[in-house]
């Protein structure tokens, strides 16, 4: 009952946290090109924000997406150092982090929203970073539970460790994207 009840004060703090904590940078998780085009959108009612791309499309189209939108060339940031959506937040997160960032506004589809919303809690949470999803529409289910809880773990493991066990599944297909 006990960690039951703990689980349940730490995501309502969370929950609290999150209408007080203002976002003072983007990040998008990379991966399809309409995350990439709303984003630029976003940004432009968010001047002042600065914008991280992680592992999105080449460097050459989302510089384009960019500044199309007339975002400002200083205020994105583009990051390939992660290969899956923990690694998104993983290769981040110390940056962020350094840069005195207190809260994000997190930029996927909204099928990956929930998955990436555990992670995101998780190794951002433990930098005490604030998240505030932004879903882009997909017209897609949900991802499986089963990639939440497995990518929740990982990011525990991170947390704990400083290792994601992505290499795990290189050799024995245990986890996947």
């Amino acid at each position: 009952m006990l960690p039951i009840l703990t689980i349940s004060l730490i995501c309502g703090y969370k929950q609290i946290q999150s209408y007080f904590v203002q976002p003072e940078a983007i990040l998008v998780l990379g991966g399809e090109e309409e995350r990439e085009l709303f984003a630029a959108q976003f940004a432009q009612k968010h001047p002042e924000l600065h914008i991280w791309v992680s592992s999105g499309s080449p460097e050459w189209y989302t510089k384009k997406v960019f500044a199309k939108a007339e975002i400002p060339r200083n205020h994105l940031h583009i990051d390939h150092q992660a290969t899956d959506t923990v690694t998104n937040f993983t290769t981040l997160v110390d940056e962020l982090q350094a840069k005195g960032i207190d809260g994000v506004y997190l930029i996927t589809s909204d099928d990956h929203m929930p998955r990436a919303r555990v992670i995101g809690e998780i190794v951002f949470g433990s930098r005490g970073i604030v998240i505030k999803p932004v879903p882009v529409p997909s017209k897609r289910d949900p991802e499986p539970i089963e990639k939440c809880l497995r990518d929740g773990a990982r990011a525990l493991l991170w947390v704990t460790t400083g290792h994601t066990g992505a290499t795990l599944g290189q050799t024995s297909g245990i986890l996947k994207k």
